[in-house]
């Protein structure tokens, strides 16, 4: 229920305060999970700050000493921990706090599970998918490099880097790569180095560790980030055992800080190589091309029509010569045997003509109608007859038929 107040009935300080002390008290006794951000001993207290393990959320707590101690061992600054804790308010500061009555360590094989649970939620949004990763330019003109304050993964990223390429820049923004504050700077130099024009790729890189150190490269906040980045970003985590969802999300993933490098920058000594290798390629290609056409000329300058084009219509010219005088043998013969073929249907045809039968001494005989009389019986006494010799012919009056029987008689 409200307290009722007014500008002109004001609720005192203290009346406020308690009222809130009383609401935080009905509260109860609650668990609370997080992770120590810092720890500070005075006397039999220890005065606790937990962080939110994926919000910028922080709540103190107050906590016997023995309390501390009885979580064997003893927790330290960025534990991950489970306390059950009585919620307290100070009124006369107006502070919130937590009394803790009870501690207790997150276990490895709870934090797994708890990553295997945020890994599949992840993966079916799709935040893991191939078809959102991007490919890496070719020659980044300047790389992003997030790593932690004068560690080893720094020097193998720049020294090896700029032993490949030279003319490579880096941008570096060292950070707390483990502890309660590693994720917020992380987030912090990702954005800053997303936001920057001219920012090719951003590595972001640590020297491997356990698998609690790498837990801010799990947070769900950092995965998030990485994923909406619109520069690509190369994980460098160097873990191979359990890979952080960092290396999940991000668009490529490097072994070690070194092999991070040798994927980001390519080595000068290797382009030029290819670049030989491709330019006595490519010559030996041109060259055994001109060897080639030059062979196939050769070949056809070497053919007899065009090494010596006279000599070839010699030949022509003999062929056709030859050619037509067969063809003039051929017409010849052809007409001696037709010639010999006439002249000898021209003998048969003598041979048989009445002209001929006429010239030998003998006559034909017509009727005026001029029909041939072929017997004496088919002539009448005193019918004018035309005799047709070889030469001429004349007319004649056909007498008296002779007897057959007196000419047989005189015959014999």
């Amino acid at each position: 229920m409200g307290m009722e107040s007014s500008a002109e009935a004001p609720q005192p300080v203290r009346v406020v305060m308690q009222a809130v002390g009383g609401w935080i008290g009905r509260l109860g006794r609650i668990w609370v999970e997080g992770q120590i951000a810092e720890l500070n001993r005075r006397g039999g207290t220890a005065f606790i700050t937990l962080r939110d393990p994926v919000a910028n959320v922080s709540a103190r707590v107050v906590c016997p000493v023995r309390v501390l101690e009885a979580a064997a061992p003893a927790p330290q600054p960025g534990a991950r921990v489970v306390i059950h804790a009585k919620p307290d308010f100070y009124a006369a500061r107006g502070t919130f706090s937590l009394l803790a009555l009870e501690v207790r360590h997150v276990g490895l094989g709870e934090l797994l599970a708890r990553l295997e649970q945020l890994r599949a939620t992840l993966a079916a949004e799709g935040v893991f998918a191939d078809s959102r990763k991007r490919r890496l330019p070719f020659l980044p003109g300047t790389v992003g490099l997030i790593c932690g304050r004068g560690s080893a993964a720094e020097r193998d990223v720049l020294e090896n880097g700029r032993r490949r390429w030279p003319a490579v820049r880096f941008e570096v923004r060292e950070v707390a790569v483990q502890g309660d504050r590693a994720v917020g700077e992380v987030m912090t130099a990702l954005k800053e180095l997303d936001g920057r024009p001219g920012i090719d790729v951003i590595i972001i890189a640590r020297g491997g560790g356990s698998l609690e150190d790498l837990l801010p490269f799990s947070d769900e906040a950092l995965v998030r980030a990485v994923s909406a980045t619109r520069t690509p970003v190369v994980s460098a985590i160097g873990h191979e055992q359990d890979s952080p969802l960092l290396d999940l999300v991000a668009d490529l993933r490097a072994s070690t800080p070194t092999d991070a490098a040798k994927k980001v920058v390519p080595d000068v000594g290797e382009q030029l190589r290819l670049v030989r290798q491709l330019r006595d390629r490519g010559r030996r290609v041109i060259q055994g091309g001109v060897a080639r056409e030059q062979a196939w000329l050769d070949a056809m300058r070497s053919r007899p029509v065009l090494a010596s084009p006279l000599r070839e219509m010699d030949r022509l010219t003999e062929h056709v010569t030859g050619l037509r005088d067969r063809a003039r043998r051929c017409v010849t013969v052809s007409l001696d045997r037709a010639g010999d073929d006439l002249a000898h249907t021209r003998a048969r045809l003598h041979a048989l003509s009445p002209a001929t039968t006429l010239a030998r001494g003998y006559a034909v005989v017509q009727r005026g109608d001029g029909a041939v009389v072929r017997s004496a019986s088919e002539v009448a006494e005193g019918d004018t007859l035309r005799l047709r010799f070889a030469e001429d012919s004349m007319a004649a009056t056909a007498g008296a038929p002779d007897d057959p029987d007196a000419t047989h008689d005189s015959d014999d």
